[in-house]
């Protein structure tokens, strides 16, 4: 995935870079709207984030620019304002979500591949890994050509590791991506861990392989 970081605050900036480089992310960056400008034009991002409030410009200005360039471009807004006028008119302008200063980098990381996964699966009938199928459209799974039945969390965890296959996810991550703003109701991590759990038999009994890998002391990771 290739993220542009739009943001005039140099440390936030180096923090962003460093965070998604350390997860085998390409990054960029941009500290001015003129120089953020001109990286859109010569350039595809899967993801920008950019600020509001920039030197020499305001990011809200940038949006339309990259709709017309790569409709595909998931835009993530942040803004130090908790104004609901900033987050409509970069929505309405199309924005795909919005992030109020100060965040945790966790939340952002949760976001950007919550955001990669919807543009990814946009419009695709079926994804396929070794003898597996997963069909959007109807949430269906399938080993060859029998159906695997799977609960709602455990498919969302599913599309989640394979749109995101061989990079380390965090429990936090995999938390914030299933359950959103209500993960501080979950019974902490643990719950991914059963859940993880169901969906690694279900894999293994259809095909006697374990495809999601445990790296202690940083989360899983999805091989094929």
């Amino acid at each position: 995935m290739k993220i542009l970081f739009i943001e005039d605050e140099p440390v936030l900036l180096e923090e962003m870079e460093t965070y998604f480089k350390a997860l085998d992310f390409i990054c960029e960056q941009a500290a001015t709207f003129c120089i953020a400008e001109q990286k859109l034009r010569d350039y595809i991002y899967d993801i920008v984030v950019l600020d509001i409030t920039l030197p020499d410009g305001t990011g809200i200005d940038l949006i339309k620019g990259i709709r017309n360039g790569n409709a595909e471009t998931g835009i993530l807004i942040l803004s130090a304002r908790d104004s609901l006028q900033d987050k409509l008119t970069g929505l309405n302008l199309g924005a795909d979500d919005y992030l109020t200063k100060p965040f945790y980098l966790e939340e952002l990381s949760a976001r950007i591949n919550a955001l990669y996964r919807r543009k990814a699966l946009k419009g695709v009938e079926r994804i396929s890994f070794d003898r597996f199928t997963i069909e959007p459209l109807s949430k269906s799974f399938f080993f060859k050509d029998k159906e695997i039945t799977l609960t709602r969390t455990e498919y969302d965890m599913l599309t989640y590791f394979v749109v995101n296959k061989y990079r380390i996810l965090s429990k936090a991550s995999i938390a914030e991506h299933l359950w959103g703003d209500h993960v501080d109701q979950s019974d902490n991590f643990d719950t991914v861990y059963v859940h993880m759990k169901n969906l690694r038999k279900k894999l293994s009994n259809a095909s006697g392989k374990d495809y999601i890998k445990t790296v202690y002391g940083m989360g899983y990771k999805f091989t094929l």
